[in-house]
C-alpha cells in the first residue's frame, strides 16, 4: 500500500502557520474547468422549473397557514364569548342573582322595605348647568336665510386675513 503526498495547499510548515509556497488560484483555470453538457443544461433547466413551478405553490401555503392562525384565533375568541354567555345563563338561573338584578335595575323591594332614593347628590361643580328657559313666542329673521348664507361664504372666502370672534 503507497502513501499519497498530500496537496500543495495542506502542506504545513513546523510552526503550523501554512507555508509561503502556496500554489495560487487562478480563476480563469477554475472556470475553465467546468464543463457544460447538456446533461447539465437539461438539469439546470429543470432546477430553474421548479423553482418557478413551487415559488408560487410555497406563497400560496404561507397565505392558507395564515388565514388557518386567524381562524383558529376567531374560533378561540368566539369560544370564550360562549363560555361567557353560558357563565352568565348560570348566574341567571340563580334565584338570587335575579332578586339582586331587580333591586339594582328596577328598584324593586320585597314588601315592608322602605326605599330612599337621593336626587341631584352631585356637589355642585359637578352638576350640569341651568339652561335659559325656552321662550313660548315665535320670532322670524330680518333676512332671508339662503342671502345671509351667500354673503357668510362669500366673505370668508374672500377674506384676506382671519380673524377672531370678539
Amino acid at each position: 500500500m503507497t502513501r499519497r503526498p498530500a496537496p500543495p495547499s495542506a502542506v504545513r510548515s513546523g510552526s503550523g502557520a501554512p507555508s509561503n509556497e502556496r500554489r495560487r488560484v487562478d480563476v480563469r483555470d477554475w472556470v475553465g474547468g467546468i464543463r457544460f453538457s447538456a446533461f447539465t443544461a437539461i438539469m439546470l433547466g429543470l432546477v430553474v422549473l421548479a423553482a418557478f413551478v413551487l415559488v408560487p405553490t410555497i406563497g400560496t401555503y404561507l397565505d392558507q397557514r395564515q388565514q388557518i392562525a386567524a381562524l383558529e384565533e376567531a374560533v378561540q375568541v368566539t369560544e370564550q364569548q360562549v363560555a361567557d354567555l353560558e357563565a352568565e345563563r348560570e348566574r341567571w338561573s340563580d334565584p338570587a342573582y335575579i332578586t339582586a338584578q331587580a333591586r339594582e335595575r328596577l328598584y324593586y323591594v320585597t314588601p315592608g322595605e322602605v326605599v330612599y332614593l337621593i336626587d341631584n347628590d352631585l356637589p355642585a361643580a359637578e352638576r350640569p348647568q341651568e339652561q335659559d328657559a325656552v321662550s313660548d313666542e315665535v320670532a322670524e329673521t330680518r333676512t332671508d336665510w339662503m342671502s345671509q348664507l351667500v354673503r357668510s361664504v362669500t366673505g370668508a372666502g374672500l377674506a384676506q386675513t382671519a380673524t377672531t370672534a370678539p
